[in-house]
């Protein structure tokens, strides 16, 4: 498309140059054309000049992406697979747990039910001894009383004795 634009152009301007009248029809629309056809000349190329960078960066883009894409896509493919065996690992030790609460709840269960029976136990122990403290207490008072009771008595007979004996 390029080269029919600068075909004709030259086609045009070639007609304009050579008649004489070309300078003072200057305004004339064949000039329009011409002057419109260059100006699509000099836009079309600087596109073209455009395109042509775009492409080169879009290629090197591709050129040198997909080494960084294989890359991207290899140590993705390594962190699945590290963090599958890592869900796997923290799935067994979740289930693992999970039985280790069962097992300390019902320990605790029964931990809490020995220290009540402990503690009943304990309580009726301390009643008990209690009760047998009271009386034993009473027993050796009483013990202590006829003790005294008994060395009174004693030493009325000891005197009474040895008074028949001196008799």
């Amino acid at each position: 498309m390029v080269r029919c634009g600068v075909v004709l152009l030259l086609a045009v301007a070639g007609l304009a140059g050579a008649s004489a009248e070309s300078a003072s029809l200057m305004a004339n629309p064949i000039r329009k054309v011409v002057t419109m056809l260059q100006d699509m000349q000099k836009s079309i190329e600087s596109e073209g000049e455009k395109e042509k960078e775009l492409f080169e960066k879009f290629m090197c883009y591709c050129n040198n992406g997909a080494g960084a894409l294989d890359a991207s896509i290899s140590a993705g493919e390594q962190s699945i697979e590290q963090l599958g065996s890592r869900v796997e690992e923290e799935t067994a030790l979740k289930s693992q747990l999970g039985q280790d609460v069962v097992s300390h709840k019902a320990d605790r269960e029964e931990a809490e039910k020995t220290v009540k029976e402990s503690t009943a136990m304990r309580e009726k122990e301390a009643a008990e001894f209690a009760a047998t403290s009271g009386e034993m207490k009473a027993n050796v008072e009483a013990m202590g009383g006829a003790l005294a009771a008994l060395k009174k008595r004693l030493v009325g007979i000891f005197f009474a004795i040895k008074d028949w004996l001196d008799d």
